[in-house]
């Protein structure tokens, strides 16, 4: 188990989509909010920037598609483990069209590609959380039983358990992983009771980063060559209590990536990106 940590958070390449002028009126989402088109785009071309010359990642940017007006949330589509991406059957029926995209650029990062198939099954990326030993699948309004059961049969190597998740629209609503064996986690009730299942379910023992916002506990770790433990979180005009938990964290370095219209669609800093750690050709 030591040998498949060593490799968490190592990343290379993120794939990335450009955010659809169709966003701001047709995206789905669960509040009301008005989304400013042009801030959204701003927000989102920051976000890339910092992956790109900030982190140094290779970054794989794909056109926006204005039929598809929540095709930036790219982390849906896709889930990618090791060399593997499962490209998923999302749970709302307007999203499905996302998975052509994402299936063409991974599998031109010659990743194995497996395709969800069946009619049954839903599930989102957003549900899905790998902590470098195990998955914990959210059970939400957009991902079902089988889904998780067909992430159980594509990434073996792994236990998966399931969590209910009562409120938010996705598991990483309000949790990510915020380090090796840390999870970030919003204070509500619903999100400590969903920490507690995954706590119960796991053999392992977790350490926790409990957040004032829910929003706030969805970050992006990563262990990067040159920087080491890296963290993008949510800046502090936005959470400016959780930001404070975060300067906590000594040895990560800390990037705050601003999310203030995406949120509004209930776009999280996760749902932008997919990440891939790319052993280079010899």
């Amino acid at each position: 188990m030591a040998e498949l940590m060593a490799g968490f958070g190592i990343f290379t390449h993120a794939v990335v989509r450009a955010v659809p002028r169709s966003l701001s009126t047709e995206a789905l989402r669960t509040g009301n909010l008005v989304v400013d088109a042009v801030k959204a785009q701003q927000e989102h071309e920051e976000y890339v920037t910092v992956l790109k010359h900030r982190l140094g990642l290779e970054v794989i940017e794909l056109p926006a598609d204005e039929t598809l007006p929540d095709c930036v949330f790219v982390e849906d589509p896709a889930v990618v483990c090791g060399d593997t991406a499962l490209i998923t059957r999302p749970g709302a029926e307007s999203r499905r069209g996302e998975t052509e995209a994402m299936k063409r650029a991974l599998t031109e990062l010659s990743l194995n590609v497996v395709e969800m198939t069946d009619e049954t099954a839903t599930l989102d990326g957003g549900d899905v959380l790998f902590t470098g030993r195990e998955f914990f699948v959210g059970l939400s309004k957009r991902t079902n039983q089988r889904g998780a059961e067909i992430l159980a049969d594509t990434f073996k190597d792994y236990a998966v358990s399931t969590v209910p998740v009562q409120q938010g629209l996705h598991l990483k609503s309000f949790c990510s992983m915020a380090g090796p064996d840390l999870i970030a986690i919003g204070s509500s009730d619903h999100a400590q009771k969903a920490l507690k299942i995954m706590q119960q379910m796991s053999d392992h023992k977790y350490d926790k980063l409990t957040l004032p916002d829910d929003l706030a506990a969805n970050c992006i770790y990563m262990n990067l060559p040159s920087k080491g433990h890296v963290l993008l979180h949510c800046t502090p005009e936005e959470f400016p209590e959780s930001a404070k938990v975060f300067e906590r964290l000594k040895d990560h370095m800390l990037v705050p990536v601003s999310n203030q219209e995406k949120v509004k669609v209930d776009g999280a800093l996760t749902c932008c990106s997919v990440l891939i750690n790319k052993k280079s050709q010899m």
